[in-house]
């Protein structure tokens, strides 16, 4: 079995700090926020460039801001609006950081965000966290269904079919792969006829994205992609991350109200598409301004395989693997 590279959980963000904004923009966020930002931390979470800063203000506000460059940051400009757009459609109740405000002109994008007191949850993983986390996801499930007009325009399948070409160009090289990869695929493909639904569903929850409050409050971040879908697709994509960490999360998919009644192999067509995107995804070049993208999504690739592969009987407990979850094609922050 391979060895998997530690992942600095928390630190993996390689970001555009607030004090190296242009003047004029910072002039803009402090005129829009209402006072004079004393203090910026920066995020250490996530895997994009983008600023997230904390901005702590004269008046003793404290608002979440991120911030991109049309220009230098194209893509991730682009995630941020779209999640602007999204976040401004998220109906009530929803347990999501509300947004205050936003800004684009020809050259940046600007979000504020309301402050939360949450951090990511840790890792590994704790059993509380992880069952507040899964509330949360049902409490979504409740309230985002149907999906609200607007808020999930294209389909689960339509956003993810370039997972399911991936599994033309996976490495053979974890146990039991070779042998049963054409049969991988073949579910992979096959999960169009049980992922379909009504429901507004994030597509990328994972430890970063997922705020614990002192409380016992959630916050689910990044609504940058939601999509159309199967109400429980949310709840197996947060367990990739757990099964990493040792959690028996199988006997969690029986015990939720989301998942127990899906059939099991419903469950593993899902599985091998998150299976197929990280086997790929793993061996593209590695992005300068996020350089533990590619060991992150090559720890998903073996979790999920492991997980497969286990649960298809293709391998037994032992030849299981560990990591974390983004099945998000970008995952910003």
């Amino acid at each position: 079995m391979r060895v998997l590279q530690p992942i600095p959980h928390g630190a993996t963000a390689r970001r555009l700090e607030w004090s190296f904004l242009p003047p004029r923009l910072r002039d803009l966020v402090a005129r829009r926020l209402g006072s004079a930002v004393v203090h910026a931390a920066s995020c250490g979470g996530g895997f994009t460039p983008g600023m997230a800063s904390v901005l702590t203000c004269e008046d003793g506000t404290r608002h979440f801001v991120k911030a991109a460059s049309v220009k230098a940051q194209r893509e991730f400009a682009a995630a941020y609006a779209e999640e602007a757009r999204r976040l401004a459609l998220l109906p009530p109740g929803v347990p999501a950081p509300r947004l205050r405000w936003w800004h684009r002109d020809e050259d940046w994008v600007v979000l504020a965000i309301e402050h939360v007191p949450g951090v990511p949850a840790p890792r590994p993983w704790t059993d509380d966290d992880l069952d507040r986390a899964l509330d949360a996801l049902e409490e979504c499930a409740h309230l985002l269904t149907p999906a609200p007009p607007g808020l999930a325009p294209a389909t689960f399948a339509e956003e993810m079919t370039g997972a399911v070409a991936a599994w033309a160009g996976v490495r053979h090289d974890l146990p039991g792969l070779a042998e049963h990869a054409a049969e991988a695929a073949r579910l992979a493909a096959s999960h169009v006829e049980v992922t379909a639904g009504g429901t507004a569903v994030h597509t990328d929850v994972r430890d970063d994205n997922v705020l614990v409050g002192p409380h016992g409050e959630v916050w689910l971040c990044d609504w940058n992609f939601p999509a159309r879908g199967a109400a429980w697709i949310d709840t197996v994509d947060l367990l990739l991350g757990p099964r990493g960490d040792g959690v028996d999360v199988d006997a969690l998919l029986a015990s939720r109200s989301l998942t127990r009644d899906v059939p099991p192999d419903h469950v593993d067509r899902l599985i091998a598409l998150m299976a197929g995107f990280y086997l790929q995804a793993r061996d593209r070049p590695v992005p300068p301004a996020s350089p533990w993208l590619r060991a992150h999504q090559d720890q998903c690739a073996q979790v999920a395989w492991g997980w497969l592969a286990e649960r298809r009987g293709w391998i037994g407990p032992a030849g299981a693997a560990g990591g974390a979850s983004d099945l998000g094609a970008v995952g910003t922050a």
